[in-house]
C-alpha cells in the first residue's frame, strides 16, 4: 500500500485525534485525501502520507545530513535502553500514544514495535526534513508537522505522551493528555554523551559538562509528583557509525575545528547513554 493510501486509513479511522488548526474545532471527516473540519478548513494529504498543520517557513538545527546521520545511529541502537526504560512505564494496554518532536521517528517506531500491542501512535515534529524522514520507517504511526505551542489534536485523545530530547508545553500536553494518562519526558543527564565532549571541548569549557536542572525544575513544579528514574548504559560504537555519532547532535559544530579532527581521527569505541526519565501519571 502506498504511504499516502495507508495514512488515508489511518486518518479515516483516527480522525477524532486532531482538531482544525485554523478554528480548532474538534469534528473533522477524512474525505478522500483530504481532512476537512465543520467550518469548511482542510488539509490535503501529501503523497508522503503526512499532514503539515504548519504552512510558514521553519528554522530548525537539524538539517537533512544531521537527521540522516541520526537516523543511522539510532536504527543501529543507540537509544534502545532508553526506548525499553520508556516502554517500562507505559501501560500494557493498547495506547493511544503522542511522540512529541519525533525527529526522524526512530524511537516511536521501535517503542511501538516493541509493545506488540493495538497501539495507535502519532509522531509530530517542527521539522519538516524529520518528518519526510519519519514517513519512509516501516510501521504504522502517522507523522505530522506541526508546532509545540499549538498542537492540532483534540482535547483528551491521547493516553500516552512521549518526549525524547524535546521542550516541552505543558499547557497543551495536560489538554491532550487523557484521564488517568502517563506523560514520559526524557532529558539527559550529566553524564550524557560525556566522552565525545570531553574529546570535543577543553577543560575550561562551559560545553565540556551538562546540566538539565532547569528543565527539571520547570518539570517539577508542574508536576510535584512526577517520579523520576534514571537510566545510564555505555554503547559500543559500531565503527561504521563513529562519524555519523560525531555529527547527529549540535555538540559538534561548536567544537574547534582541531578538535573536530582529533575526534574524527580517534574513534571512541563505546560511549556513555545516561538520561532521566521524569514520569506523571495523570
Amino acid at each position: 500500500m502506498k504511504k499516502i493510501d495507508k495514512s488515508r486509513v489511518f486518518l479515516e479511522k483516527n480522525s477524532k485525534l486532531f482538531r482544525c488548526n485554523i478554528c480548532q474545532s474538534q469534528t473533522l471527516t477524512m474525505i478522500g485525501n483530504t481532512l476537512n473540519c465543520e467550518n469548511g478548513h482542510s488539509l490535503d494529504l501529501s503523497k508522503k502520507g503526512t499532514l503539515y498543520f504548519i504552512k510558514h517557513a521553519v528554522n530548525t538545527e537539524y538539517d537533512d545530513q544531521m537527521l540522516s546521520a541520526r537516523r543511522r545511529v539510532l536504527q543501529a541502537g543507540l537509544f534502545d535502553g532508553i526506548i525499553d526504560a520508556v516502554g517500562h512505564q507505559i501501560p500494557d494496554e493498547a495506547q493511544t500514544i503522542l511522540d512529541v518532536g519525533t525527529g526522524e521517528g526512530t524511537p516511536l517506531v521501535k517503542l511501538v514495535a516493541n509493545r506488540q500491542q493495538q497501539d495507535v501512535a502519532v509522531g509530530f515534529d517542527i521539522s519538516k526534513a524529520g518528518i519526510n524522514l519519519a514517513t519512509q520507517l516501516a510501521g504504522d504511526a502517522f507523522f505530522a508537522v506541526a508546532d509545540l505551542a499549538e498542537l492540532p489534536f483534540a482535547d483528551k485523545s491521547f493516553s500516552s505522551i512521549i518526549e525524547f530530547f524535546s521542550p516541552s508545553a505543558y499547557e497543551e500536553f495536560n489538554r491532550v493528555l487523557k484521564p488517568n494518562g502517563v506523560l514520559i519526558k526524557v532529558v539527559p543527564a550529566s553524564e550524557y554523551l560525556k566522552e565525545l565532549r570531553e574529546i570535543l571541548y577543553p577543560v575550561d569549557s562551559p560545553k565540556r559538562t551538562y546540566s538539565n536542572e532547569k528543565v527539571v525544575d520547570l518539570f517539577m513544579e508542574h508536576y510535584p509528583n512526577a517520579k523520576r528514574v534514571p537510566v545510564k548504559y555505555e554503547w559500543k560504537i559500531p565503527q561504521e557509525n563513529y562519524q555519523d555519532l560525531l555529527h547527529m547532535t549540535p555538540l559538534h559544530w561548536g567544537a574547534r575545528p582541531e578538535a573536530q579532527a582529533a575526534a574524527a581521527e580517534q574513534p571512541l569505541q563505546t560511549i556513555t547513554v545516561a538520561v532521566e526519565l521524569l514520569i506523571v501519571h495523570g
